[in-house]
């Protein structure tokens, strides 16, 4: 096991650690005991045990069946896992939703014919000139062309209705409708940090990325109701403990948002452990950053062990087809080798940013994918760090995709962390195709991190990939792919590191080290009950892993139909 001076814990809270001599306060008896199970603790360790106790919301003994058992009192419940594994609540640490929405999905599309058909569904009930929106939830790599639906491929099925292709977070595709709708043309200037992409003629071929999006203006959402904001947040959080997720981290949402989520807890109906990064405007003064920051009338860590902010979330370059690269790109454009990717805001005006925000006292996380935008975070961080020490504030970096050995020192003198993702999983062939094989295989180079002793954690940028943690935890495992095979063979790592990436190391994006991501004593009782031994499993059924029960402070916030049965005596 690797010993980050960041990892090494004291787990007592006066009570004994896990696996020895388990106590609880005198005179109290656990409410609840779980025995006969094969707990895996992610301790310092890594440990296992048989049994644990949890009074109110916390873990209260972790050690042997006759140990725990003998701790019980008349009021205790206890099940009995026969044999079932046990491990910390998984987290998230990049989750901007489930998906879906009102829009065509697309997610299940495997084919540029499927997306189409289902396109073409949407136009047939749809009066003709309104503008047809498909989801977001979907890549490229899914399909078996491996390649975009473009502006002509679109015009075959919906010569006149607009249609807006959204694919993740960073790019429109529309059809010829969409464009001349929104007057973009071949002489429309292309903003800096922007993309309007061509065919090889000449033509616009319907690809619109980062600051060229702002020529779209999408029509507005159906306006709801508070309570159906709320149940649509509580449904959310509900889908997201049936794959054994016990907090999520939102990067980048309003103060709105926020307000959303204390609402929930306010109710009593937040049960997912959440943290929130907000937003500033890149492009207004310095003064306009002081103005937003200070009208969320918000500390920095506002919030408790449920819901808190975690800080400010900027952005430099774009996503998987705008990368800010230090080398030119392959030829996926016919640029020449002159394409390096898109730099969405300049050095020196993130520069005022950051430097601005942490006279303020507030963390900041970046998103960077390419090497050159992890130099422009670096730069920028070495900047405010230069007026006032950011070291030990626990600022990071958002998917850091392309790092490199000599960014390494950079951040540990900062004391950065980096937020990762699994993104590699289903965009790999497009990636090899943009960078090339080799850069393809190096995306998110979690070994090399760990290796080097930068902090991470682990989760999925989901919609723009699908939430479920046992994805994340497959991938860094065996570096496959969806559908491009093994990308990047020496960076795979080992169960135990992939499983602290979405355990124990998320706690430490907002200083809760201490109370959260392991079962020990003293620690709040998020935890998950699988059908699988998570350490012992062929690999390749690690994405496929059965939740039975996820337990957030104590409570079952999600309970499979099997579960009883399971633990029948």
């Amino acid at each position: 096991m690797r010993n980050f001076q960041w990892l090494l814990l004291v787990g007592v809270f006066g009570f004994t650690s896990a696996c020895g001599g388990a106590e609880v306060g005198v005179g109290e008896a656990p409410n609840i005991i779980y025995i006969n199970g094969n707990i895996v603790t992610v301790d310092n360790n890594f440990s296992t045990a048989e049994a644990l106790a949890i009074t109110g919301d916390k873990f209260v003994a972790v050690g042997s069946n006759e140990e725990i058992s003998a701790l019980a009192g008349s009021q205790t419940k206890i099940t009995n896992l026969n044999g079932l594994t046990v491990i910390p609540g998984m987290t998230d640490n990049h989750f901007h939703s489930a998906g879906g929405g009102p829009g065509v999905d697309l997610s299940r599309a495997r084919s540029l014919k499927e997306v189409l058909m289902l396109i073409a569904d949407r136009i047939a009930e749809t009066p003709e000139g309104e503008t047809v929106i498909t989801n977001g939830d979907w890549h490229e790599a899914q399909l078996t062309e491996q390649r975009l639906p473009l502006r002509w491929d679109l015009d075959t099925v919906a010569p006149n209705h607009p249609v807006v292709v959204v694919r993740g977070g960073h790019e429109y595709i529309l059809n010829s409708a969409a464009l001349e709708k929104w007057n973009i043309a071949k002489d429309t200037p292309v903003p800096e940090g922007g993309r309007i992409s061509r065919y090889s003629n000449g033509e616009l071929n319907g690809e619109i990325v980062d600051t060229a999006k702002r020529y779209v203006t999408l029509p507005p959402r159906p306006q709801k109701s508070l309570d159906e904001r709320v149940q649509s947040q509580v449904n959310e959080y509900t889908m997201l403990h049936a794959v054994g997720l016990t907090g999520v981290r939102h990067p980048g949402g309003t103060i709105e948002q926020y307000k959303l989520r204390k609402e929930l807890q306010r109710r009593g109906l937040l049960t997912m452990r959440v943290t929130q990064l907000l937003s500033v405007d890149r492009d207004g003064e310095s003064a306009d950053v002081v103005r937003a920051v200070n009208g969320w009338d918000l500390e920095s860590d506002d919030g408790d062990a449920m819901l808190k902010i975690g800080g400010i979330k900027l952005g430099v370059d774009g996503g998987f087809e705008g990368g800010y690269m230090r080398e030119p790109y392959a030829e996926p454009w016919g640029q020449g080798g002159t394409f390096y990717g898109l730099q969405t805001v300049s050095q020196k005006r993130y520069n005022e940013i950051v430097q601005t925000l942490n006279r303020l006292g507030w963390r900041v996380f970046t998103h960077a994918v390419g090497d050159a935008a992890i130099d422009q975070v670096l730069a920028g961080y070495e900047a405010a760090n230069a007026e006032e020490s950011i070291v030990g504030e626990r600022w990071g970096i958002e998917h850091g995709f392309i790092a490199r050995p000599d960014h390494f020192e950079r951040m540990n003198a900062l004391g950065l962390y980096v937020s990762v993702q699994n993104h590699l999983y289903l965009a790999g062939p497009s990636l090899a195709k943009y960078w090339g094989t080799e850069r393809a295989g190096w995306t998110t180079p979690v070994k090399a991190y760990l290796d080097a002793d930068v902090p991470v954690s682990g989760g999925t940028d989901s919609p723009v990939i699908p939430y479920p943690p046992a994805w994340v935890i497959y991938h860094f495992v065996t570096r496959d792919t969806i559908s491009g095979g093994v990308l990047g063979a020496d960076q795979r790592i080992s169960r135990e590191d992939a499983l602290r990436l979405v355990t124990r190391n998320y706690a430490y994006l907002t200083f809760e080290e201490d109370v959260k991501g392991t079962i020990e004593p003293g620690r709040f009782a998020d935890m998950v009950v699988l059908e699988q031994d998570i350490m012992t499993i062929p690999e390749n059924e690690i994405r496929d892993l059965n939740v039975l029960l996820t337990v957030v402070g104590g409570n079952v916030v999600y309970e499979n139909e099997t579960f009883a049965e399971a633990v029948r005596p």
